[in-house]
């Protein structure tokens, strides 16, 4: 009897823990499918820039139209942006002047190698964000400014120097299309080496 009593009471011990497990193993499932992604998409997303003339560094912007990425999920924004790799079309380039935007592709891009796309991955290193940009057949770390707001609006500036990407011979033949037209006040004609380039982006939650 106390042996039937002993078997009983470890048959119901077991079933109980299948139990516990199964619940245990359904809430986990659930936790995990409930958890929100945040989806970066590149409709979203804006690539502008500003380009400087005359010795007064005077301010030209304009925006590349078009970027390309796959859509990428992560568990935070961090996540979400981390390892993301883009590709940019020169020919988007817009500037809202038809005859500017034209001698940029030609004599500015043109004059680089792999003129066609600018290319690279955003990356986070632990302690900031910076984006492996090829441009020129040159790769260089272009370190960026990250800010986020309402959890899902991302900001993304940095400041690009031609002369890292070996774009100088590039720049100099855009100046020289442009002479006159980059004359400042002082009669002096300048094309800077230095040109600001900013991102923004909406993560959607799925």
């Amino acid at each position: 009897m106390k042996k039937i009593a002993i078997l009983l009471f470890t048959v119901v011990a077991a079933l109980s823990s299948c139990k516990e497990k199964a619940k245990d193993s359904k809430t986990e499932e659930t936790t995990e499918a409930s958890a929100e992604k945040f989806v970066v998409k590149p409709e979203a997303t804006s690539v502008k820039f500003t380009a400087y003339k005359t010795t007064a560094k005077k301010g030209v912007g304009g925006e590349f139209k078009t970027l390309n990425f796959e859509s990428k999920t992560g568990n935070s924004v961090k996540e979400a942006l981390n390892d993301l790799e883009f590709s940019i079309p020169v020919s988007s380039l817009f500037t809202n002047n038809a005859g500017r935007d034209s001698k940029i592709k030609e004599f500015f891009f043109g004059k680089m190698l792999n003129t066609e796309l600018l290319k690279g991955m955003i990356k986070h290193d632990g302690s900031g964000y910076y984006a492996n940009l090829t441009m020129n057949g040159v790769t260089k770390k272009l370190p960026l400014e990250v800010s986020v707001t309402d959890e899902r609006r991302v900001t993304m500036k940095g400041d690009i120097n031609l002369k890292e990407w070996d774009a100088l011979a590039a720049l100099a033949s855009l100046n020289k299309v442009c002479y006159e037209l980059h004359k400042g006040d002082d009669g002096i004609s300048k094309t800077w080496e230095d040109v600001s380039l900013e991102v923004s982006t909406f993560l959607r939650k799925s």
